[in-house]
């Protein structure tokens, strides 16, 4: 698969490796090509670095990996390039407040501002039901909206899919391929969005858990419970359960 990847900080440069070592095609944006010459070097023509908007034409799928600051420029060169691809969104926006509680229990964040999920029936859905199910329809009565809901506003045309955004890179590489299997939450609307995502997600080492649709991307962004927790794939459906009995 040809893979291309915006952004080529800790989290990108070290995707934009791995996709290379797992047998892909990639190419890599960076302002400062110099300092991927080794990594280039090592994948022996499995690796290059693009420009932008060459990255994002050269990509069957790709993954978004921009500083948030700079997401939105990221997005308008190459929208049309996009347009009809799968992409991955593991940025993480960077305006995020931690969840807490608030009067009456309502989480408050950035991202969850005025949630107060009440209703038995639904924290029940969350806990015996398919969480997946259930965190769309519980996060259809919070407030606020994720930086996957943005970029999909951003750039309607592209099948945004987030994944690999709340795990910091040193975490990752410790558990990368060893068992238990760390899980890697996936959330999006697109079914093309989601098996490409779970099959790059295998390819790395991971185990790719659904996590519900673009709302319930809030969950693992920047201030939602489930951002900074290495969860192994035996636990992710009580993880995610437990993450949305807590917005309640």
């Amino acid at each position: 698969m040809r893979i291309g990847v915006i952004g080529a900080g800790q989290l990108g440069g070290t995707l934009a490796t791995w996709c290379a070592e797992s047998g892909h095609d990639v190419a890599v944006t960076s302002r400062h090509p110099e300092r991927l010459r080794e990594q280039v070097d090592r994948m022996n023509g499995k690796l290059r670095v693009m420009s932008v908007p060459q990255a994002a034409a050269f990509g069957e799928v790709v993954i978004f990996a921009p500083n948030w600051s700079g997401a939105k420029e990221a997005v308008d060169v190459t929208r049309s390039a996009l347009e009809g691809k799968v992409v991955i969104d593991v940025t993480n926006p960077a305006d995020g407040a931690p969840v807490a509680a608030g009067p009456g229990g309502a989480a408050t964040g950035s991202h969850l501002t005025g949630a107060s999920i009440k209703d038995p029936i639904l924290v029940a859905a969350a806990i015996n039901g398919p969480p997946s199910e259930a965190a769309d329809r519980m996060l259809s009565h919070a407030g606020g909206k994720s930086g996957l809901e943005t970029l999909i506003e951003w750039a309607p045309g592209a099948h945004w899919v987030k994944a690999f955004n709340t795990i910091p890179t040193d975490v990752l590489s410790r558990r990368r391929g060893h068992d238990p299997l760390l899980a890697e939450f996936v959330c999006t609307d697109e079914r093309d969005a989601r098996e490409a995502a779970c099959r790059i997600i295998r390819d790395l080492g991971f185990a790719p858990f659904y996590a519900g649709g673009a709302k319930a991307a809030r969950l693992t962004e920047t201030g939602g419970p489930l951002q900074s927790r290495e969860v192994d794939v035996r636990d992710a459906t009580d993880a995610l359960a437990e993450a949305l009995a807590a917005l309640r």
